[in-house]
């Protein structure tokens, strides 16, 4: 396994990389609208499949362009088509439990094999251990089999079939060749963490998509400017969170850690899709009460914002203790006093939900501020 150099330890994202996030902007607003379309709890699960999925995808493509370099022709030219299936994913999401599932399915895996062939090629050029992503080439192989399988039938089979399909495909890394992940490549840790917190910014960049969509066609009266006041200043929030103290030092903790395969595996790929997550679903809240601004919120828009905040703060909790090895108690706090504003928030108008919630993630960021 090769040793990379001073030159690849400050390795930083490329423009090849940056046109790639672009797709998944789409992606993720398209998670947002089929949420959106389902407050309930069934739609809930589909929606956080769906996006585990997508997730999953970009996250596979960040470990191969950490070891390849993205100018190269031939791994430009798998972005560019891995991006171009994305797409095609993005489109058929709306409907991927319906009559796209087999479209879904079928490009989803062609985005996940594109990323398999990339890990052989770094193998091939010495940057990655061949045994060590063996394992869990069979694990994608088994994982896109069912998500194929289960394009095929109804539900709540396919939803069944499609759920083992992303456990196993999690699973691979996580469990079953956990041992040799540890050898499975060196780590870039700038360009790495660079990558991850890029992702937040487009999930934070749907946030503010969302509170546009849910004020247009409104008179911009008392009530709306104070709902998109207050829901921008929830967005503020959940970046300060991350951004003000938590990136940097996560990146200063990994490039120290005696095992940076496996920590940057469980932080990054695994707890930072509970961060996405709540943003993303937040974000659905936010869209829904400044679209009610005077009204109060309905039961599933309600927990759609609190919840997502909460999961938001409980995300960078379990990530502190991972990596920096510190609980957040304040984090915690916080997360609680989410849950309680939407216990009882129930018939205040939506504007005063959000600026309650606004007011508790800047109270949050002042005190960690004042701690660093």
């Amino acid at each position: 396994m090769s040793v990379p150099d001073a030159t690849a330890a400050q390795q930083r994202t490329t423009p090849a990389e940056l046109l790639w996030d672009l797709v998944f902007v789409f992606a993720v607003t398209q998670v947002t609208t089929l949420l959106y379309n389902d407050l309930s709890w069934t739609g809930f699960g589909r929606a956080m499949l769906v996006l585990a999925l997508v997730w999953w995808a970009w996250s596979g493509f960040v470990w191969a362009t950490n070891d390849l370099d993205p100018n190269d022709l031939p791994v430009r030219s798998v972005l560019f088509v891995a991006m171009i299936l994305t797409f095609i994913v993005g489109l058929s999401l709306p409907m991927a439990f319906g009559e796209k599932g087999t479209v879904f399915a079928l490009a989803y895996g062609g985005v996940r094999f594109l990323h398999f062939g990339l890990y052989v090629e770094s193998s091939r050029r010495g940057g990655a251990s061949l045994t060590a992503i063996a394992g869990f080439g069979a694990t994608v192989a088994i994982g896109m089999t069912l998500l194929v399988v289960g394009s095929l039938v109804g539900n709540p089979a396919r939803t069944w079939l499609w759920v083992a399909a992303a456990v196993i495909d999690y699973a691979g890394p996580a469990w079953l060749t956990r041992e040799r992940l540890r050898g499975i490549q060196q780590v870039a840790v700038s360009h790495f963490a660079e990558r991850y917190s890029l992702f937040i910014i487009i999930c934070l960049g749907e946030s503010i998509i969302a509170i546009g969509v849910g004020a247009a066609n409104h008179d911009l009266n008392t009530e709306l400017a104070a709902g998109v006041t207050f829901a921008l200043l929830v967005t503020i929030g959940l970046w300060w969170a991350y951004f003000d103290r938590v990136a940097g030092e996560a990146e200063n903790r990994l490039a120290a850690h005696e095992e940076p395969v496996l920590a940057a595996a469980d932080a990054y790929s695994y707890l930072h899709l509970l961060l996405v997550s709540g943003i993303i679903v937040s974000a659905i809240g936010l869209k829904a009460a400044v679209g009610h601004s005077a009204e109060s919120l309905s039961e599933g828009a309600r927990l759609a914002l609190c919840g997502g905040v909460a999961l938001y703060l409980g995300g960078h909790i379990a990530f502190g203790l991972r990596l920096v090895g510190e609980l957040s108690v304040a984090k915690a706090v916080a997360a609680g006093a989410c849950m309680t504003i939407f216990i009882v928030a129930g018939e205040s108008p939506a504007w005063a939900t959000v600026g309650t919630l606004a007011g508790v993630l800047a109270l949050l960021v002042v005190f960690e501020h004042r701690q660093a």
